[in-house]
């Protein structure tokens, strides 16, 4: 559990770091959208560099955590990211949460608290040859649903989006397991290893293209559930998953408090790029449509 939560500590500060750098490398009086030059310029800025760092150590500690804990577990250790991202965001970018999100912090760790009393260990099944071709065959879908996606109106598709994109982190989940043998030979035989990169490249370009064409609350919520409810029960009925003898309403308890209240926090899936807190945008609109 401690690598689970070293993730996400390692995701949700990167999202800040990398906010932070993104805004620093913006030319000033700049609103002209998209900036080709702006991804140049934040390698630049070591903050940036210093997230894509955290966002290496937080894969490989993701890694460990899933060889060695339950899925659902992880799963729900990775969406209380967003817990660190509202705080490390009100340090550093200044942005005021409200007495729900922090309320939402609250909960998120309560839920992994009671997760990491009641889970087990990793389950002992390995999965069959037809799970891996599933998962190969559920990459692809995601990626025929993201072009389908793209068709829908704003809000819709920032959901389906931003779903697709857990499934896909989801398929990362299982696959992970799924691998026992990292032998070149065996990898390239093996249809969980190409489940595995393709789910992963799909899951970050449904999730840009859901971040960038629609509302960030809508994709995150969209992902928080995609990456951890399917996930979570094809490790208990396929892979073994477990929980420790007689708790195991402690273990549900604990997934269903740390899933919502990350979904509380999913205005947090992209870190805000200035300190203006709900109220300010809200009275922006109101000057604007005066």
């Amino acid at each position: 559990m401690i690598c689970a939560l070293g993730a996400a500590v390692c995701f949700g500060t990167a999202s800040v770091l990398q906010a932070v750098a993104a805004r620093a490398a913006a030319e000033p009086g700049s609103d002209a959208g998209v900036d080709p030059a702006l991804l140049l310029r934040a390698l630049r800025q070591w903050r940036y560099v210093a997230g894509l760092a955290l966002d290496g150590c937080g894969f490989v500690l993701q890694i460990i955590a899933l060889r060695s804990l339950p899925i659902y577990a992880v799963g729900a250790a990775l969406a209380a990211s967003l817990a660190v991202t509202a705080v490390v965001a009100a340090r550093l970018l200044g942005v005021r949460l409200s007495g729900v999100e922090w309320s939402a912090v609250g909960v998120v760790c309560a839920g992994l608290g009671m997760l990491g009393l009641s889970s087990g260990g990793e389950g002992h099944g390995t999965g069959s040859a037809a799970l891996a071709w599933s998962m190969l065959g559920i990459a692809l879908g995601i990626l025929l649903i993201g072009a389908a996606a793209g068709r829908l109106p704003e809000r819709p598709r920032a959901l389906v989006l931003g779903l697709g994109a857990g499934c896909g982190f989801g398929v990362v989940e299982v696959t992970v397991r799924l691998i026992d043998d990292v032998s070149p030979a065996a990898l390239l035989a093996d249809p969980a290893a190409y489940a595995l990169l393709l789910g992963g490249g799909s899951a970050f370009l449904l999730l840009t293209s859901a971040l960038q064409r629609g509302s960030v609350t809508t994709a995150t919520a969209g992902m928080v559930l995609g990456e951890t409810i399917g996930p979570a029960l094809v490790g208990v009925v396929w892979l073994g998953d477990r929980t420790r003898e007689g708790l195991e309403w402690v273990a549900v308890a604990g997934f269903v408090v740390a899933v919502a209240g990350a979904l509380a926090l999913a205005r947090f899936g992209e870190a805000p790029a200035d300190a203006r807190g709900p109220a300010d945008d809200a009275a922006e609109r109101d000057r604007c449509e005066k």
